[in-house]
């Protein structure tokens, strides 16, 4: 059997585009088969891997969302992953949403929130027999201060602490819970991953191939660790 990798995220996992100059298929706001950052980290790895997109625009990590249903990802992980058993790897980037101003989260709150995702995944009996769990947790690029004045400037919220000052401390506080948790960790801001200029929250496609070149170098290494 191949080597299952469930990429847990949100919209940049799901792959939305917000510059339609940006992707194939503008209509549809999505970066297809070629260009997502998932699709890119199958083809690197190849036939031996299967690499389960499992992203959805405004999830987060555990807070329920009081405007939309079913976005947080600790009610939807038990079905997930026992969906796509056995798992080799569950690579977890989530936390830009939870930064949005309505949640009322600080980044160690986020943090905690990540802390809770992770332990309840390592409990979920679907790693396969004799195999422990196997979670990498990414820190989300920051949000660019140009989300303040874009067209989701609302969305997100503009009150301090906005939701650029947050993300950014997200990734000291998501390696913390990596190493008490037993995680490893990926900092996505060290990949060169780059955000289009119209939210400032989204990567491009040279940013979803950036991050698809890292996590091809290091998703290997990981899954020789495994048993």
């Amino acid at each position: 059997m191949k080597k299952h990798i469930v990429c847990l995220g949100d919209s940049n996992t799901h792959g939305y585009c917000a510059d339609p100059q940006d992707c194939a298929d503008p209509v549809l706001a999505r970066f297809n088969e070629e260009e997502r950052w998932t699709k890119l980290l199958q083809k690197s790895l190849g036939e031996d891997y299967l690499v389960v997109e499992e992203g959805l625009s405004g999830r987060t990590t555990v807070f329920q969302d009081p405007l939309y249903e079913g976005l947080d990802a600790l009610s939807y992980l038990w079905p997930c992953l026992k969906s796509h058993e056995p798992v080799s790897l569950l690579i977890v980037m989530l936390g830009t949403n939870d930064t949005k101003q309505r949640f009322g989260m600080n980044p160690y709150a986020i943090g905690l929130g990540m802390r809770r995702l992770v332990r309840k995944a390592a409990a979920i009996d679907c790693w396969g027999p004799g195999r422990r769990p196997n979670i990498l947790i990414v820190a989300p690029p920051a949000i660019g201060e140009g989300v303040l004045t874009s067209p989701v400037a609302e969305e997100m919220g503009t009150t301090p602490p906005t939701c650029v000052e947050k993300s950014r401390q997200l990734p000291a506080e998501y390696r913390r819970v990596a190493e008490e948790a037993g995680c490893h960790f990926l900092d996505a801001n060290t990949c060169g991953c780059e955000f289009n200029t119209i939210d400032f929250m989204h990567l491009t496609q040279k940013g979803h191939a950036a991050l698809a070149e890292a996590l091809a170098k290091l998703v290997p290494r990981l899954l020789t660790q495994e048993g």
